[in-house]
C-alpha cells in the first residue's frame, strides 16, 4: 500500500475499539495529541477551544454505555470523525469557511452526523472548507508538502485523514470536491451516487449535484463507513463478492477508458501515469476497453456550470443580499454569474443533462463496461494556496450523479501523490467499492515494489 502520513486505518481502529483492546478515551487522546502536533502546520481543522475536554466527555459516555459483549458494540464505536464545516453538527458552530455570522448559518444537525453518532462515532471537530464549498480556498495545506494545495472544497477532511489526525472524515462533492483532494493528499475518497446519503442539514452549493462522501486511508475503510452512511446499503452483495473472490470465482470488472476530449484535459504527467496504471491492470488480468465518448465535452462543461451557478445564486440569495460585502471574490463572482442566468436557460441545461446521462449510460452498456477509469485530477497538487486546482476530471461523472472513488496510485516526479478515479453505474455503489478494492491492491502492490527512487510509482522507468 502507498505509504501514508497517518497511522492505523479505520478498519484497524474500529476493530480494536469494538474488541475492547483499545478504548474511546485512548482514541481521543491520540487524536487530540496528533491534532496538537500536526494541525498548526496543516490547518485541516477549524480551531476549537476545549476540543479535548469535549471529546473526553463524549468518550467516557461512550465507554460507559458500551455493551459488555463486543459483538453488541456499534460499528464505529469510539471512532473520532472530522466533519466538513458546511455540515451542521450539534454543539459546533457552522461557519462554512466564511466571514458570515455563525448564528445566521446555523440549522438542525445533519442526518449524516446523526448516523455517525448512532454508529458510535465521536465528532472530532469541523474540518476546513473552501468558502461555502465553492472555490475560495481555506488555510489548509497539503500534508505531503505544505507549499502545495490539498485541493478543495473538502480540503480539511482529506488533509486530516492524510495527516493521521482522524481515520475517517466527511466531505461533500458538487463537481470535484471529494475526488480531487483525495488524489492530491494520497488518501481514498468516496463520492456515492447522488442522493444515497441524505443531504439534510448541509449548506447547499448546487443542490442538483451536492453529494456527501467520506475519506479513509483505504477502500476497506470507506466501505465500512458506507455501510453506516449510505441508504439501502447492500452488505450481503459485497460479502457475496468477497466469498467468491476467496473461492477464486469472483469476476473482475470490465474497465473502460473514456478516450476523447475529456481525457485530453489531463496533463502529460497524469496521462503518462494513467497509461502505466492501465498496463498494470491488464497485466493483472483486467479487461480494459478504450471507449470514445463525450466528443462534445466543452458543451457538457458549459451545461453543468449553467446549472451550478444558477443554483449557487439562488441558494445564497438571502445571505448575499444581507452580507454580500463579507463574501470572498471567488464566491461573489460565482453568485453574480448565476444571477445573470434566467429560468429558461437553466431549464434547457437540465434537459441537456438528462440527455447526457442517458447517452453516457448507453455508451457504457454498449461497450460492456462495469467501471470507468480515469485520472482523479489533471496532475499532482499544484504549488501555492491561492487555488484548489481544477475539478475538470470529475465533472462529467458528477454531472451524471455517478458513484466515484479515488485510490492512491503512485507519485508524480516531485513526490506528490497521484490518484486513479473509478466510476460505477448509478446506484451500484457496492459494486464500485468491491471493484475498487481489487484495483487498489494492484496499483498499490506495484507502488510498494518500486521504492528505490530510480523509478517512481506511477511513472515509467
Amino acid at each position: 500500500m502507498t505509504t501514508l502520513l497517518g497511522q492505523r486505518s479505520l478498519v484497524q481502529e474500529a476493530a480494536a475499539l469494538r474488541a475492547g483492546t483499545d478504548g474511546p478515551v485512548d482514541a481521543v487522546h491520540r487524536t487530540c495529541d496528533r491534532i496538537d502536533a500536526v494541525d498548526p502546520q496543516v490547518r485541516a481543522f477549524v480551531p476549537e477551544a476545549g476540543r479535548r475536554t469535549r471529546l473526553l466527555e463524549a468518550a467516557r459516555r461512550s465507554a460507559a454505555d458500551a455493551p459488555p459483549d463486543p459483538a453488541g458494540r456499534p460499528v464505529l464505536h469510539g471512532i473520532p470523525v472530522g466533519i466538513k464545516d458546511i455540515v451542521h453538527a450539534d454543539g459546533l458552530p457552522t461557519r462554512a469557511g466564511s466571514a458570515l455570522p455563525p448564528e445566521v448559518l446555523g440549522g438542525p444537525q445533519a442526518g449524516v452526523v446523526g448516523r455517525l453518532c448512532a454508529a458510535g462515532a465521536l465528532i472530532a471537530g469541523k474540518t476546513v472548507t473552501a468558502e461555502f464549498a465553492v472555490t475560495a480556498p481555506g488555510p489548509t495545506r497539503n500534508p505531503h508538502n505544505p507549499a502545495h494545495t490539498p485541493g478543495g472544497s473538502s480540503s480539511g477532511s482529506a488533509a486530516a485523514v492524510a495527516a493521521g489526525m482522524v481515520p475517517l472524515a466527511i466531505g461533500t462533492q458538487t463537481v470535484g470536491s471529494m475526488i480531487r483532494p483525495a488524489a492530491y493528499c494520497g488518501v481514498v475518497g468516496f463520492k456515492p451516487s447522488y442522493g444515497r446519503i441524505p443531504a439534510d442539514g448541509v449548506i447547499p452549493n448546487a443542490a442538483s449535484f451536492d453529494t456527501l462522501g467520506c475519506y479513509a486511508t483505504d477502500v476497506a475503510g470507506v466501505a465500512l463507513a458506507a455501510s453506516v452512511l449510505v441508504d439501502g446499503w447492500r452488505a450481503q452483495k459485497v460479502d457475496g463478492w468477497r466469498a467468491q473472490e476467496t473461492a477464486g470465482r469472483a469476476p473482475r470488472p470490465v474497465l473502460g477508458v473514456p478516450v476523447g476530449p475529456y481525457l485530453e484535459r489531463a496533463d502529460a504527467e497524469a496521462l503518462d501515469a494513467f497509461e502505466e496504471q492501465r498496463e498494470l491492470l491488464r497485466a493483472a488480468g483486467y479487461v480494459v476497453h478504450e471507449v470514445p465518448v463525450m466528443d462534445d465535452f466543452d458543451q457538457i462543461v458549459e451545461q453543468l456550470f449553467t446549472m451550478n451557478r444558477y443554483e449557487v445564486a439562488r441558494a445564497h440569495a438571502d445571505w448575499f443580499a444581507r452580507f454580500g460585502d463579507r463574501y470572498r471574490q471567488q464566491t461573489t463572482s460565482a453568485i453574480r454569474q448565476g444571477q445573470t442566468i434566467g429560468d429558461a436557460a437553466y431549464q434547457a441545461a437540465r434537459e441537456r443533462r438528462e440527455a447526457f446521462r442517458a447517452r453516457l449510460a448507453a455508451d457504457r452498456a454498449a461497450a460492456g463496461i462495469d467501471l470507468w477509469i480515469a485520472p482523479s485530477a489533471t496532475g499532482p497538487a499544484p504549488a501555492g494556496l491561492d487555488s484548489t486546482g481544477t475539478s475538470i476530471m470529475c465533472l462529467p461523472w458528477s454531472n451524471a450523479g455517478l458513484p466515484a472513488v479515488s485510490v492512491p496510485a503512485g507519485q508524480a516526479a516531485n513526490g506528490l501523490p497521484l490518484g486513479l478515479q473509478l466510476v460505477g453505474r448509478f446506484g451500484a455503489d457496492e459494486d464500485l467499492l468491491y471493484g475498487a478494492a481489487g484495483i487498489e491492491r494492484v496499483v498499490n502492490v506495484e507502488s510498494s515494489r518500486r521504492t528505490d527512487g530510480r523509478t517512481r510509482p506511477g511513472r515509467r522507468g
